[in-house]
């Protein structure tokens, strides 16, 4: 036989070497991204579990306190503040503190803040029986109690999590205010 016709037991030649890296380059490329995408849609499926979570809380709370909403401050700049504030009035009805933190808060608001979530101050003193939001009273899944206080989330879209008087929660469009320049 000749040289042609028989394979050299010598290994990989570097066209080989080179198929296969460009293979491996290939299915990192693909699976990076997906991957990453995953990783953030996990992260935002436990930040909706923590919501749901602190809407427990405050079903306890409500036991507790004849059906009536507590009073809180819809957020504070700080935790040196004497505010009453989700992470204080609610702190005996959670697991852990850490209830209070989206787990994509990477901005230190938690920290800053003691919560990474709002709470809807218009629902202060009321009722539970008797909600009354800008007019929405007989629609419990039209009320917002809780949101993040940002858009922790932006790899899904403009929005935000609330957490609803039903107890659901859901992804919604993000509103912002600006100063109009002229």
């Amino acid at each position: 036989m000749t040289k042609r016709g028989k394979r050299s037991d010598q290994g990989l030649t570097m066209v080989e070497i080179l198929v296969v890296v460009a293979i491996l380059g290939i299915i990192a490329a693909i699976i990076v991204p997906v991957s990453d995408r995953m990783k953030k849609s996990a992260t935002s499926t436990q930040c909706i579990a923590k919501l749901k979570n602190l809407g427990i809380s405050l079903s306890s709370y409500f036991f507790d306190n004849g059906d009536q909403f507590p009073e809180m401050v819809a957020a504070r700049e700080s935790r040196n503040q004497d505010d009453p504030a989700m992470d204080t009035v609610l702190a005996e009805y959670v697991r852990d503190g850490q209830d209070f933190k989206c787990p994509a808060d990477h901005g230190g608001i938690f920290e800053e803040t003691g919560t990474s979530y709002f709470w809807n101050s218009l629902m202060n003193g009321q009722r539970l029986s008797n909600m009354n939001f800008l007019g929405i009273t007989k629609d419990a899944g039209g009320i917002p109690l809780m949101s993040d206080k940002e858009n922790f989330h932006q790899h899904i879209g403009d929005g935000v999590n609330i957490l609803y008087a039903d107890g659901h929660v859901q992804k919604e469009l993000q509103f912002t205010v600006g100063t109009r320049r002229n």
